[in-house]
């Protein structure tokens, strides 16, 4: 039996919420790897050794650190900024501190200004690639090895870049027990 008009217009607009809802889980994590890809948005690079290329032209890498609001943690980058070669491998430290009387762990997220030179922008070693936790009162220093890929000269948009800004953002996760808890249905007072 064929459908009616009204029919048709119900099952027609299910059908594009039904699709609509499909890409809408779907979008952040192609985003996501489109961004790894491609260093579209400033996103890094990861690599497991250094670069086997270092040019003579010099580039100046600034550090930026900040919290999410609900992060307790004082997040600092050591040094400022650094100026090395093209293809060097440089090394800096960020600091963070635990001022509560609590653990706190954390997570971090990353970015790299401008966005032309994220897909150039190595990172070897890095402290976001894992979860912190830093118990009450505790410093660390937290350090990131990186290189600026040598094949950035030869781009049309990032070869003019003369310095890049590697941020990081801390925000606040729950500690390693209580997810274990959660992931058990175990957690019975989780703060």
């Amino acid at each position: 039996m064929p459908m009616s008009a009204p029919q048709k217009t119900v099952a027609t607009t299910l059908g594009v919420v039904a699709v609509m809802a499909t890409l809408g889980f779907a979008a952040s994590p192609l985003y996501n790897y489109f961004c790894r890809v491609t260093g579209f948005g400033g996103v890094t690079q990861e690599a497991d050794a250094a670069s086997d290329v270092v040019l003579d032209r010099m580039i100046k890498v600034r550090f930026d650190a900040t919290t999410d609001p609900g992060m307790p943690w004082e997040f600092k980058p050591v040094q400022r900024e650094m100026t090395l070669r093209i293809g060097e491998t440089g090394l800096a430290f960020y600091e963070a501190h635990n001022p509560t009387d609590r653990v706190v762990a954390g997570t971090a997220s990353y970015n790299v200004f401008p966005y032309d030179a994220g897909g150039f922008f190595t990172k070897i070693d890095c402290f976001c690639f894992t979860e912190q936790v830093l118990q009450p009162g505790e410093t660390v220093q937290m350090p990131v090895t990186f290189y600026v890929d040598p094949s950035m000269v030869e781009d049309r948009d990032a070869k003019h870049v003369q310095t890049i800004t590697l941020g990081y953002t801390f925000y606040e996760t729950d500690l390693p027990e209580q997810q274990a808890q959660l992931a058990t249905g175990k957690a019975n007072d989780i703060n």
